[in-house]
């Protein structure tokens, strides 16, 4: 059972209409599914700020000093949200970040467009599929 939702900053977020994204994390998440940010952006206070209310936990590759595809870093991010990391859903616009997920356990999908993605969560957590995100 998928218990795990992972995003990508850049890319994913930051695309046009990535609100909607944001809403399905939040549907997602009082829902009972945990929620991450995995980045390889440096983190720190700047990179957190307005993110923590939304995600459970956030990885940021400069803090934890492994960045994807490293399979290290998706099983760190699993480890911090609590469940096993073949229960993550892994959302990244990189086919290669994406892979890495794969190859470590998770489920991944390589966000093209947030109408493909939010289609492909909908199909994955049936939460999201009621068009509330």
């Amino acid at each position: 059972m998928l218990r795990g939702l992972v995003l990508d900053y850049a890319g994913v977020l930051t695309d046009v209409g990535g609100e909607r994204l944001l809403a399905a994390v939040r549907t997602a998440r009082v829902s009972g599914v945990r929620t991450a940010l995995l980045s390889n952006a440096a983190g720190g206070p700047e990179a957190r700020r307005g993110l923590t209310a939304w995600f459970d936990t956030l990885v940021f590759s400069g803090e934890v000093g492994v960045a994807k595809p490293d399979a290290a870093v998706y099983r760190l991010t699993a480890d911090r949200l609590g469940v096993e990391v073949g229960d993550c859903v892994f959302v990244d616009d990189s086919s290669r970040n994406v892979a890495g997920a794969v190859a470590a356990g998770m489920v991944g999908i390589r966000h093209v467009s947030v109408e493909d993605t939010l289609m492909e969560l909908a199909a994955l957590f049936p939460v999201l599929d009621s068009g509330s995100a």
